[in-house]
């Protein structure tokens, strides 16, 4: 009955048990304690997991957010740089783009970029993005920076450099009247092939914090992409002026005297750097006391077209001088040449001989194919001596060319010219030769030699072909 009355656990056994003890209600109470204190030291650490957590996430979404961005600016980069070597954009354009797509990117206030000269020596380009009207109107009359300061660091110390504190650095150099105060500054060189051409540059965080390590693996990237478009604009450039000085050294010179004639001739090339033309041209006297003038546009735009038109060049030469002929005559002869001894692509031409006569000139020439003359008379008006034109060169030697003629009044000029010059894919044959005829009337009291070029400079083409034009002034009687 006792170990009834004892709820059925002898002491002994009771003993034995220490969770039912007064002990062991003491250790079960400090176990409940216990896991209370361990539940509430836990909470701030989970907290703060929490929010690392949180706080890890908005980075890696700003991260996410800035390479889609860059993607995106990669993708527009890609075109600039095809726009830019069409030359339908200028390299200031494409710089631009960067400038403002790092200052984007890492949250800056202000960016710019700076091009070295061929020589390395000074700043040719300099892009400034960010600032307002009123600083520029500050900065008016400045001049581009010299390449000093943590600029100049940046150019000798080809390395990214972060500075917190401008003007406590030891390259530091300061800022001009009028500048916008500045504090932190985060660059990188912009070098090809351990060629230095420049560098680019964010200041002031709009977030008031220093530039870190990921902002400049940006501003490193981007200063890579600056370097190839700059590459590609000088590599560009190099090629257009090697391609214009090989064609120029195919051209022939025209005589220094051609009295009592005026001539002078102009060339450009196309704008498009590979495409070296077969256009020429040629003047000269004859000994039946007449001038024999040419210009030519050989078919194609590679180093074929220019050989080509080199060999037509110099068997017409030597056909004029010989033959005292009509230009009908001497064009067929040319083509039957052209044709037994060589094969020459297709030519277009127009030839023709300013004859003297009993009160003045005629103009006899002969069209292959080619636009026609263009005379320009002292009254300043302008008119296309339009005649049917025969097949050009190479296409059937068979077939009749015809001589056209046209009296030269005192002091005209005749104007010869390739089809690159009128040539546009927006508008008409016939609207560029208007548009040709009403640059030539606004420019024609200019000497000759200027009137060419005035010519060229203007042209109403689209520039992808290249271009010829040579003029030849009548005297006065």
């Amino acid at each position: 009955m006792g170990n009834l009355l004892g709820c059925g656990v002898p002491r002994a056994d009771r003993d034995q048990h220490p969770a039912l003890t007064s002990e062991g209600h003491g250790n079960r109470a400090s176990s409940h304690r216990a896991a209370t204190m361990t539940g509430k030291a836990e909470e701030p650490q989970q907290a703060q997991a929490h929010e690392t957590r949180l706080r890890l996430g908005t980075e890696l979404e700003q991260i996410a957010k800035q390479l889609r961005s860059l993607a995106r600016t990669q993708d527009q980069l890609h075109d600039l740089y095809e726009a830019v070597l069409a030359r339908e954009v200028e390299l200031s354009v494409v710089l631009g783009l960067i400038v403002s797509t790092a200052m984007n990117l890492v949250g800056a206030r202000y960016g710019a970029l700076g091009v070295l000269d061929e020589d390395g020596e000074n700043i040719a380009l300099f892009v400034p993005m960010g600032l307002s009207e009123q600083e520029r109107a500050d900065l008016g009359g400045t001049e581009f920076p010299h390449g000093r300061g943590l600029l100049g660091h940046l150019i000798s110390h080809p390395e990214p450099l972060r500075v917190d504190d401008i003007s406590a650095h030891p390259d530091s150099a300061g800022f001009p009247p009028g500048h916008p105060p500045m504090r932190s500054l985060l660059g990188a060189p912009i070098n090809i092939r351990g060629k230095i051409y420049g560098d680019l540059y964010v200041s002031e965080r709009l977030d008031g914090r220093p530039f870190d390590a990921h902002d400049e693996t940006l501003i490193i990237a981007l200063a890579s992409a600056a370097g190839l478009a700059i590459d590609d604009a000088r590599l560009y450039e190099q090629t257009r002026h090697d391609a214009e000085r090989f064609q120029r050294l195919l051209l022939p010179r025209l005589p220094e005297h051609m009295e009592p004639f005026d001539a002078a001739a102009a060339y450009r090339p196309a704008t498009i750097p590979d495409r070296v033309g077969g256009d020429w041209y040629d003047a000269m006297l004859v000994p039946d006391q007449a001038c024999a003038a040419i210009i030519g546009d050989v078919v194609g735009h590679d180093l074929q077209a220019a050989a080509a038109m080199t060999q037509t060049r110099n068997m017409l030469r030597a056909l004029l001088y010989d033959q005292r002929t009509s230009p009908s005559a001497v064009l067929s002869q040319l083509d039957r040449t052209v044709h037994a001894i060589t094969d020459d692509p297709v030519t277009t031409a127009c030839l023709a001989r300013i004859e003297p006569e009993a009160h003045g000139w005629t103009l006899r020439w002969s069209v292959a194919g080619h636009p026609p003359p263009l005379l320009l008379t002292l009254d300043q008006k302008a008119r296309y001596l339009h005649a049917d034109p025969d097949l050009p060169l190479g296409v059937d030697t068979a077939q009749p060319r015809r001589d056209h003629t046209h009296f030269l009044p005192s002091g005209a000029t005749v104007i010869f010219f390739t089809d690159g010059l009128i040539e546009h894919h927006e508008f008409s044959i016939e609207e560029g030769l208007e548009r040709l005829a009403a640059i030539a009337a606004a420019h024609a009291a200019l000497p000759v030699r200027d009137f060419v070029q005035a010519l060229i400079d203007h042209h109403p083409s689209d520039g992808h072909d290249d271009m010829a034009v040579l003029a030849l002034r009548i005297p006065h009687i």
